[in-house]
């Protein structure tokens, strides 16, 4: 058990952030193993091949993701490589330029990884985090950048969740659900850990909340120097990310953007290709390739290269559409 206590300059400098370099970090634990539950088994079934097909070395980033035990207390993942975001919302090029200019002397950890990539990194810092920040942007592209928008739309809508729990009901109420491994009590954060124990303090710096799709059900933590004291947590609803979602379009949104292109922006509920499109819609090839360029000048979709294809998502403007034009007209 760690017991955080926090003063009254922590409870005011307490915030949220989302950080895509953490959801990067995470996810890699879960190709590696760490999601016993199933929770990101559909996910995982169209990313494993489509990094096999790119036939990338992501040595500096895996080995970097320890092995996940059965213990789910287990697997520290060293703090150099995902440290916590200074501001709400970074870039993953905001966060990988801070990856590297991370100071040698922060070169370490207690994870377990091979000790040769600790010494290469040791080496020759500037090379192998340059090469390190390279190959976290090549994984991004295939694995996570394609589904952004989905994860994005669920941790802003926790955050959004737990400002108003903060606003209604202070510190206590805000913590009450965070997780059942997290409690609050009297100015104490008690955070459930089978290897680690003891009282931590965070002498005015404020604690930083950052929910993320691929945790669950495990809690990080983050409360030594020099990164901001943070916990990592699972967001409400996190069962639901991969669920398939009826695509009936909605005749609100149809009458605004026409039926073929509603039809479009309401199957890219997942990404998918153009080929994968017409054949679900019956629409010809040459159809959804135009009018998917007409979505995406609109800003209501977006097109990722993963390998030999590209797959179109919608954006978080496409996401806001679609909820906004569903809740509020009858489906077709």
């Amino acid at each position: 058990m760690i017991e955080i206590t926090l003063g009254l300059e922590d409870v005011a400098r307490t915030r949220f952030a989302i950080s895509p370099l953490w959801e990067v970090v995470a996810s890699v634990r879960v190709l590696k193993g760490a999601d016993e539950h199933g929770l990101h088994r559909t996910w995982a079934q169209h990313v494993r091949p489509r990094l096999a097909a790119a036939d990338l070395d992501l040595s500096p980033l895996f080995e970097l993701v320890p092995m996940p035990t059965r213990s789910r207390w287990a697997g520290r993942v060293p703090g150099f490589i995902c440290p916590p975001p200074t501001t709400p919302l970074p870039s993953l090029d905001v966060e990988l330029a801070a990856v590297r200019a991370t100071p040698p002397e922060l070169l370490h950890t207690t994870a377990e990884v091979p000790p040769a990539r600790m010494a290469a990194l040791r080496a020759d810092p500037a090379a192998e985090l340059g090469r390190l920040a390279d190959v976290v942007e090549a994984y991004w592209d295939l694995a996570l950048a394609p589904y952004w928008s989905r994860i994005l739309t669920l941790l802003e809508g926790d955050i959004r969740y737990r400002a108003g729990r903060l606003v209604e009901g202070g510190a206590q109420h805000l913590f009450a659900d965070l997780d059942p491994q997290v409690t609050w009590a009297g100015g104490t954060l008690r955070l459930e850990h089978r290897t680690v124990r003891g009282a931590r303090r965070l002498d005015g710096r404020g604690l930083l909340l950052v929910p993320s799709a691929f945790v669950w059900p495990r809690v990080f933590s983050v409360l030594n120097e020099p990164w901001q004291p943070s916990l990592r947590y699972p967001p409400r609803a996190v069962g639901t990310l991969w669920h398939a979602r009826p695509a009936t379009v909605s005749d609100a949104l149809a009458g605004v953007l026409g039926r073929s292109r509603a039809t479009l922006l309401t199957e890219l509920s997942a990404p998918a290709s153009t080929t994968d499109l017409a054949r679900r819609t019956g629409l010809t090839p040459g159809g959804v390739s135009q009018h998917l360029t007409a979505l995406r000048t609109a800003g209501l979709a977006s097109a990722h290269r993963a390998g030999r294809e590209v797959l179109y998502a919608r954006t978080r403007a496409g996401e806001i559409v679609v909820e906004a034009a569903g809740a509020g007209s009858p489906q077709s």
